[in-house]
């Protein structure tokens, strides 16, 4: 049992005297105000909390057709996910160090990088990262590493989620990795540590992509691999599991999956779980290939990942083991068909569709993006995602339908 101490009196004043201060008020005092008006009400009891908040609640319009993609998806998540997800044994993100009194949760991890290794075409993939963005700048690092620090560069492309250029910024400037920004892949790669491509990219378009001379890192889409080929050109292919039975949430928590060939397997970071014989000759599962600074010397560590997102990564799991390899590939085609249909009958409406080649989400040009996305929220519709004035990003999933279809059709 933890005990809990609260501070004493002279404990407080004892901390204060080390930072300087000589109150509690004086230490609030030195916290820089950013927001002089918060505009708020007076304070509320909790009951009354709880009256306002629901009434607010109520203000949501929570059944708008939604087209939104740009790397959150609103896809079906089976209804028992959530119900074995809170089951007590699995609600703890913390690393099963103790094989021994952890097997349940080794061998979900093993096969959710089974699952992982089997999508993407890779030999091996970690437990789970923190999410797409920051699985893409561990990728860079990882490249890094396997050029032995000889290729200071990344050649990145232009036409990747820009939430995941931000993250990848703030890895390279700590590693001092100079990025080079591409929209056309030039023919000579080999003095980067790699080149870094989303496939299909943010706008939807699906790129015949070849090998390259140096390490390929692909930025994937899982559900478009339900019918797509893996991208077999590919050295590390990384992105976000939301897809898989993850819903959008505002945003999270989600997850990111790393997987690779297994020529590089000792320079992934995070965790691996392999399976194994115990003493009886019985199968057992345990944490290997261990390259964290937990288990070996800081400077050799491959990463500072300290925690992944286990549960999350259940979630995918259960949603795979659900959904069955056929049930999988139907979203997919569903997704595919009903996005091809709604381009289809745009393009009869004289809306240019900016794409050549999609899965489920395409660009379209119009004279006025706010207007246009303002009729169709008339209507209960989220006509896309706004990129500038004049372009849409327009994505269908599973969860839309043919009439969903018509009514975006009819709303324009």
């Amino acid at each position: 049992m933890i005990s809990f101490i609260a501070h004493t009196d002279d404990i407080r004043q004892e901390l204060l005297k080390e930072i300087s201060c000589s109150s509690i008020d004086e230490l609030f005092e030195r916290i820089p105000v950013k927001f002089e008006n918060f505009n708020m009400s007076s304070a509320l009891s909790e009951f009354e909390t709880q009256k306002k908040i629901k009434a607010l609640a109520k203000r949501n319009k929570t059944e708008n057709i939604s087209f939104l993609g740009g790397g959150i998806y609103n896809k079906y998540v089976p209804a028992c996910i959530n119900q074995i997800l809170q089951r007590f044994e699995f609600l703890t993100a913390y690393t099963p160090y103790q094989p021994e009194i952890s097997q349940g949760t080794l061998q979900i991890i093993y096969e959710y990088q089974t699952m992982i290794s089997r999508i993407t075409g890779m030999d091996i993939a970690n437990a789970s990262m923190y999410d797409g963005a920051s699985a893409c700048a561990e990728a860079i690092l990882m490249s890094h590493r396997i050029a032995r620090g000889k290729k200071n560069r990344a050649l990145i492309s232009e036409n990747i989620n820009p939430e995941y250029k931000e993250v990848i910024k703030t890895y390279c400037w700590a590693q001092n990795i100079e990025i080079e920004w591409f929209s056309q892949l030039p023919a000579n790669t080999a003095d980067y540590c790699c080149v870094l491509i989303q496939n299909p990219d943010y706008y939807g378009e699906i790129n015949n992509l070849t090998k390259s001379d140096t390490i390929l890192v692909v930025i994937a889409n899982l559900s478009a691999l339900s019918i797509l080929e893996p991208v077999r050109e590919a050295d590390i292919v990384v992105g976000d599991i939301q897809t898989l039975g993850l819903s959008t949430s505002y945003g999270g928590p989600h997850a990111g999956f790393m997987a690779c060939k297994e020529a590089y397997m000792r320079q992934l970071p995070g965790r691996l779980v392999g399976r194994t014989l115990d003493k009886d000759g019985q199968t057992a599962y345990t944490l290997t290939i261990q390259t964290r600074e937990q288990h070996i010397k800081r400077e050799k560590a491959t990463s500072n990942i300290c925690s992944n997102q286990s549960l999350m990564a259940l979630a995918a799991t259960l949603y795979l083991s659900l959904m069955g390899e056929d049930g999988f590939r139907q979203t997919g085609l569903i997704s595919a068909v009903l996005a091809h249909k709604l381009a289809t009958l745009l393009e009869e409406k004289n809306i240019k569709i900016l794409n050549k080649t999609f899965f489920n989400e395409f660009v379209i040009q119009v004279e006025d993006a706010e207007k246009f996305l303002s009729r169709l929220l008339q209507k209960n519709i989220v006509g896309g995602l706004k990129l500038d004035s004049n372009r849409i990003l327009v994505c269908a999933t599973e969860m839309n339908s043919e009439d969903d279809i018509k009514a975006y059709i009819d709303a324009i």
